[in-house]
């Protein structure tokens, strides 16, 4: 294989590895939001296979739409694989009003919200990664309802 073919070869070779890094890292993010829900599930929430992720910057938000059930209870938990790093998960109502429960919590790299909608409605679930020692932070967001 000549020079130029050989540099090409290993560039293409560090190209994908760093594709399949970055899946690996939305992938653990995912497996420490699951974590998070695992009480619940115990507790009768059953835990939807879709999911959001992605990456963001310390001081960064994302906002979610869910259509939400009246008559249904919701949990959304949220996880990223930087043990050093802090989230936050909010839920907000089309109007903009914060909606959620007071038993939802933040514990350093992972957080939830509870929600029991009075309406039937879209609302907002608001990810945010408040401190990260890391330049980009990878985030998941499972949820669950019963």
């Amino acid at each position: 294989m000549n020079s130029r073919y050989r540099v090409a070869f290993i560039f293409m070779s560090m190209s994908l590895l760093a594709g399949i890094v970055v899946l690996a890292s939305v992938d653990d993010a995912q497996s420490f939001a699951l974590q998070a829900a695992e009480p619940y599930v115990r507790e009768g929430f059953q835990v939807r296979e879709d999911y959001w992720g992605g990456d963001l910057a310390a001081g960064e938000k994302k906002a979610v739409r869910q259509q939400l059930f009246k008559g249904n209870e919701y949990w959304f938990w949220m996880g990223t694989e930087v043990n050093r790093a802090r989230v936050s998960v909010h839920i907000y109502d089309k109007d903009g009003k914060l909606v959620e429960q007071p038993d939802s919590w933040q514990k350093g790299h992972f957080a939830a919200a509870h929600v029991v909608p009075t309406s039937t409605d879209s609302y907002y679930i608001i990810v945010a990664i408040e401190e990260s020692p890391e330049e980009r932070t990878h985030w998941a967001l499972v949820y669950g309802f019963r």
